[in-house]
C-alpha cells in the first residue's frame, strides 16, 4: 500500500451518473418490477453533470464506484462504465437479496471505507443517503442534477430498495 494513497472520491450510479428515466415505467407496477428495472441499465444515457465531475476528480481522487445496484448486475455496469469513458475504480454493489435501504447499506460501506481511507467526497442523488453520510462526517456533493423521479421514491418506499 502506498505511504500517501489518494483520498477515495465515492460516486453513485443510478440518478448520478446513469439517467433512469427511461426505466422508471418497471417500477409503476405494484409490486415494482426490479429485475426489468436493472436489466434495462445497460441502456441508461450518461448524465452530463455526474461524468464532468467523476472525470476532473479521478486526478486527484481514486474513483470508487458505490450503487444499490445488486451483484447480478456487475458485468453490465462495469461495461456501462467502460462504455461511458468512466474512469476505472472498484465497484461495490448490493448483495444479491439484501432489501436495506441504500442510506443503511451505503452508510455502513463508506464508514468500513473511511476507517482506512480518506474519504474527500460522496456524490449521491438520494437525500437521505447524503443526509446520513453528512451526519457521519463525509463531504457530501448532492446530485441534483438528474430529473427527481416520483415513482422510483414511491417504489423505494413500498420495497425497502434502491
Amino acid at each position: 500500500m502506498p505511504q500517501n494513497p489518494k483520498p477515495l472520491a465515492v460516486f453513485d450510479l443510478d440518478g448520478t451518473l446513469a439517467d433512469t428515466g427511461h426505466r422508471q415505467r418497471f417500477l409503476e407496477r405494484n409490486p415494482p418490477d426490479w429485475d426489468a428495472f436493472f436489466a434495462a441499465a445497460p441502456d441508461d444515457p450518461p448524465l452530463t453533470e455526474g461524468v464532468a465531475l467523476v472525470l476532473r476528480t479521478a486526478a486527484t481522487c481514486e474513483v470508487l464506484y458505490l450503487t444499490g445496484r445488486p451483484e447480478r448486475c456487475r458485468r453490465d455496469t462495469l461495461d456501462w462504465i467502460a462504455a461511458q469513458g468512466l474512469p476505472a475504480g472498484r465497484l461495490l454493489m448490493r448483495r444479491n437479496g439484501d432489501r436495506r435501504p441504500a442510506r443503511r447499506t451505503k452508510l455502513a460501506v463508506l464508514r468500513k471505507l473511511s476507517a482506512t481511507r480518506r474519504i474527500r467526497m460522496l456524490v449521491d442523488d438520494d437525500p437521505l443517503v447524503c443526509a446520513d453520510a453528512r451526519r457521519a462526517g463525509v463531504r457530501v456533493v448532492h446530485a441534483d442534477w438528474g430529473a427527481p423521479s416520483a415513482t422510483l421514491t414511491a417504489a423505494q418506499g413500498r420495497t425497502g430498495r434502491t
